[in-house]
């Protein structure tokens, strides 16, 4: 966090931005910074309790940030990307329409969707259905929050991301916080996960 508020000010940026790092051996290395707010933008509102999204409203209409901007960090928060994929061939996108939907709820469960039963995931778009961001009071309770938010939301009609993640929450690294980038491709298999039964969209008239 010092760092990247170092950078912005070394720049004299003034707006919402998301400066991204590689951790390695205790030191950062700097990799990007976004001039704008990133999808997973829903973990910083949700252990610092700010809507990132009203600040960056207010700093574009001239005014100071709210008081809440200065809050400290606590918890901890995990988002999830439910998309329209097939873990097992790949995570290569399964377009169709939402037959079932259902989302999960209760304390620390957050849902950002943008549909209902009944609406389609085209193939010539991102095929994201929903954000599920869980909440905890440590990484534990967290963890916790989400597996049992997985296995209560209802997606049927086109194969999800939802069961690769559920194996994830089950790897031993990942539990034991052991993480890097090639963690999935060297440790994790989805190519037993039952598919869904729905057939893909068709393709579309031009």
């Amino acid at each position: 966090g010092e760092l990247a508020l170092a950078l912005g000010h070394a720049a004299g940026y003034q707006s919402a931005g998301t400066v991204e790092f590689l951790f390695s051996d205790g030191e950062f290395y700097f990799l990007e910074m976004n001039t704008r707010i990133q999808v997973e933008h829903t973990v910083t509102e949700e252990v610092f309790g700010v809507d990132l999204v009203v600040e960056q409203l207010r700093v574009a209409q001239g005014e100071t940030l709210s008081e809440t901007a200065h809050a400290e960090p606590q918890g901890h928060t995990i988002e999830f990307r439910i998309n329209a994929e097939d873990p097992s061939r790949g995570f290569i996108p399964t377009p169709g329409t939402l037959v079932k939907y259902r989302e999960p709820g209760g304390p620390g469960v957050r849902v950002d969707s943008g549909v209902v039963q009944g609406s389609t995931i085209s193939q010539y778009y991102d095929n994201m259905i929903a954000k599920l961001i869980v909440t905890g009071r440590d990484r534990d309770e967290a963890i916790a929050r989400a597996r049992r938010a997985l296995l209560e939301y209802q997606i049927g009609g086109v194969d999800t991301t939802i069961p690769a993640h559920l194996y994830i929450l089950d790897n031993e690294d990942f539990l034991e916080g052991r993480l890097h980038t090639n963690l999935v491709d060297n440790t994790m298999d989805f190519t037993g996960i039952e598919r869904a039964t729905a057939p893909a969209l068709p393709e579309e008239d031009a």
